[in-house]
Formats: structure tokens, sequence, C-alpha cells
């Protein structure tokens, strides 16, 4: 039996944690629980298919990631972890004709290798409110019946009770790594040394700084995503489907009334968890223009997160150069919900030795480190 830590419980560590327990290993997830972790901010659309990004790197993990969620979701509630903030309630992606367009053209181009994408459907605005009725008189939308909703926080949470349930343990503190000769032995947090077989860096936003000892420039910046949280009283919003709007933004409805939209996307922020006007207003007036309902609702609270980006925009994963016990994955930015639970899983069988499912060499460890 392998002995893994796992330092971050974000949403990529926290699937490694749960994969690699289920496999068998012994394993430890650490996180010294940094303010303004992405995943517990953030609302997700699971939805890579009608994406414009033209990288077919990043869209084969987004990919991946959104055919694996039903599988992973019925072994989660096997195990007794029904509030997993994931629903299949499909996407009205709304937008002006021209932009629709070549968006359901792409969907149906895509359609081919996945399947799992449902039905795909041009709705005039009618046909929109139908469906999501804050939608604007103005604008259509494209429907996509396969994609989902996911809360972060919920996610999170129950890979991580899951990974308990089948023998992982977790610790909150400032993991450091142990080095013996050159080369990641363990770790060390609080003052007590833990010799391991493995250790995986997933500490998103933060990760730059468990590499410095090894002399190692980690490629990990943070960008700042200011969310707005809503309330709709009397609406029966827990089966609406979510909604893409314009400039990138998204209104995520689960039960209750409750509305998640945004996100900015600051760069140069550094970790200021202010919530700013600015950031506000960017939300608001985005999000009103394509969904005009939302003016009535309560505005109920606000969060910051702190997505992990990287030069490149794309994730990476796999062994640290040099070091042939320590692994790192990360850089999923804005793709963290949709791609972190399936890349947790390719971590866990590379940190076990086992055949991964990803072209390793899409994603490489080098390319985001500089000695």
């Amino acid at each position: 039996m392998k002995s893994l830590i796992i330092i971050g419980s974000g949403i990529l560590g926290a699937s490694a944690a749960y994969h690699a327990a289920k496999a068998g290993a012994q394993v430890l997830l650490i996180d010294r629980g940094d303010k303004g972790q992405a995943t517990g901010a953030a609302a997700g659309i699971v939805c890579p298919w009608i994406s414009q990004r033209r990288n077919k790197a990043w869209y084969g993990l987004a990919k991946g990631g959104a055919k694996y969620y039903p599988e992973l979701i019925r072994e989660l509630e096997a195990l007794g972890e029904t509030d997993t903030g994931y629903k299949q309630v499909g996407i009205v992606s709304i937008h002006e004709d021209s932009k629709l367009d070549k968006m359901e053209q792409k969907a149906h181009e895509r359609r081919v290798d996945a399947p799992e994408m449902g039905d795909i459907q041009r709705l005039s605005p009618d046909e929109t409110r139908e469906l999501f009725p804050f939608a604007t008189e103005e604008y259509g939308s494209l429907w996509v019946s396969g994609a989902a909703r996911v809360d972060g926080h919920a996610i999170r949470d129950a890979l991580i009770s899951a990974a308990v349930k089948l023998g992982a343990r977790r610790l909150t503190g400032n993991a450091e790594l142990l080095i013996e000769e050159s080369q990641v032995i363990g770790v060390t947090i609080g003052g007590e040394r833990l010799l391991v077989d493995r250790v995986a860096s997933t500490g998103g936003a933060w990760a730059a700084d468990l590499f410095k000892p090894l002399g190692l420039d980690l490629d990990i910046v943070p960008q700042k995503a200011q969310i707005l949280h809503l309330q709709a009283e009397g609406q029966p919003t827990g089966n609406w489907p979510v909604a893409m709007v314009p400039y990138g933004q998204y209104i995520v409805p689960f039960d209750d009334g409750r509305i998640v939209a945004g996100a900015t996307h600051e760069n140069g922020a550094g970790f200021n968890e202010k919530l700013t006007a600015g950031g506000m207003h960017h939300i608001l007036d985005k999000t009103l223009e394509a969904a005009p309902g939302l003016a009535g609702t309560e505005i109920a609270g606000a969060a910051t997160g702190f997505r992990p980006a990287t030069t490149s925009a794309l994730p990476f994963i796999g062994r640290v150069p040099g070091q042939p016990n320590f692994f790192a994955a990360n850089g999923l930015g804005a793709s963290g919900l949709t791609a972190g639970p399936y890349l947790g899983g390719q971590l866990a069988k590379l940190m076990l030795g086992e055949p991964v499912d990803i072209d390793l060499s899409l994603y490489q460890v080098e390319e985001a480190i500089k000695s």
C-alpha cells in the first residue's frame, strides 16, 4: 500500500485524495485554509462544448471532465454523499444572433465526439424565457440539455468526506517539503516530520511557495474573481437551466431561489480580498443586460475567490523534474469545477503508477517551472 500526501484540498486535491483512497492508498490530505480559495467560492457551469476557446488541449481536458461527472456523482451517492451540488439542468446561452450562429455550429461539430452534451436547440427570446424567466426579450439563446450546474463548496466537501470514509486522513496546517539530498521524501507540519512514498502539490493559487526550497519558480499566479449572490423569492429556480451571457458572465440558479452571478477575471490584483464597486458593477451591468429580471432580486451577499492561473492559460500535471516522488497538478483557472474532479483522478493514477487517460505531453509540468 503506497502512502501519499496531497497538499491542497481544493477541487483538484480533494478529487485526488478520493480517487487514491478508493484505489487503496494510504492518503493524507493537508490544507492550510487560505482565505479566498476558488473552489469554495465558486459556482460552476459544466458545459465546455459550446466554448469558442480554440485550444485543443484545454478542450480535451474539459470535455473529459464533463463526461466523467455523472459517473463520479453515482459513486459519491453510493457512499452516502448526496449533497454534491451537481445537477444536470441544461444551459441557455443568451447572445445576439451572430454569436449564436457560431456557437451552434461549434456545438453540432463537437457533438459527434461528445454525445453526452444531449440535445442542441436554437431558442427564440420567448422560448428562452419559458426556461429562464429572467431572460431579456432582445436575445434568443442556444439550449444544450446535457449541461449541468455544480456548487464548488458542496462537491469539494463531498469528495473529501468520501475520501475519509475510504480511509483518508486530513490535517489543517502549513505543510513544507521535507528534503534530503535534494529529494522530496515527505513533509513537515507543525514541527512533525511525515515520511511518505509520494507527495503531490495541488495548492491552487498559493502553490508557488511550496516549491521555493527546491529552488524552483512555479508559474502560478492568482486571478481574482468576484462573485455575486442573489435571492429570488417565490421562484422555482431549482430546475432552471444555467445561463451564459455576453462578456463571459454566468448565472447559476440553485434551489430555494438562490442565484449565483459572476464572475470577474482580474489579473494583477494579487490576493486582495476586497469586494469592489467596480467588480459588482461589472457583474450587474453585464448580467442585467441579458437577464433584466434579475433586477428585482435581493442582493444576498458576495464572495471573492482566487483562481490559479498560468502564463500559458493551460493546466499542468506530472512528476516534478528531478523529483521521482514529487508530483504537481494545477493551473485550471476558470475551468476548475469542470475539469478538476477528472484531473484529480488522473493525478491519483499517476502517483500510484497506474496508466492515465490523458496525453501528459499536453500538460507538462516542466513548462510551468523555472529553476
